[in-house]
């Protein structure tokens, strides 16, 4: 990270920042070029390592990509605030970042697909208990990333 001085490295300020994010852009590489998709997600730890929690429709490019090539690159972002200046080069910006790679699987175990969609379900509402039927369990494909490495970075 070139501006050392605005790394984020204790992880209760970078769950935290997670927290605080809307979406997750995962980003495949699709025969030379760079495929990005914007993601709501869940987020939780296993193991010691964080992970992000995914769902979508079992058909696409996005599903084609996850089976052919698991290796993700990732981003996410929150407190986007310009800062105004008295000339062009003076505008600067506010942010909480974060941006890493890791492996992205789907998940096939019921319970699972079960612990996941509460997990995403968590991250958007704020609340916990929500029950899945068989056939909202059955009508999407549900993956995780287990995060390899990330960086994460604020300017307030």
């Amino acid at each position: 990270m070139r501006r050392s001085d605005r790394a984020v490295i204790e992880e209760s300020k970078i769950d935290e920042i997670i927290r605080k994010c809307a979406c997750c852009r995962v980003g495949f590489y699709d025969e030379g070029k760079v495929y990005i998709v914007p993601l709501s997600f869940g987020y939780s730890e296993e193991n010691g390592r964080k992970v992000f929690y995914f769902h979508s429709a079992k058909e696409g490019r996005k599903i084609e990509l996850i089976k052919s090539s698991p290796h993700v690159g990732f981003e996410m972002d929150t407190g986007y605030e310009l800062r105004v200046g008295d000339k062009a080069c003076n505008y600067s910006a506010a942010y909480q970042s974060v941006i890493g790679n890791g492996k992205i699987t789907f998940v096939e175990v019921e319970s699972g697909k079960q612990n996941a969609l509460q997990e995403i379900m968590y991250h958007n509402t704020g609340k916990r208990d929500w029950d899945f039927t068989q056939t909202m369990l059955d009508s999407v494909y549900v993956f995780k990333l287990v995060v390899d490495s990330l960086s994460c970075k604020e300017r307030i």
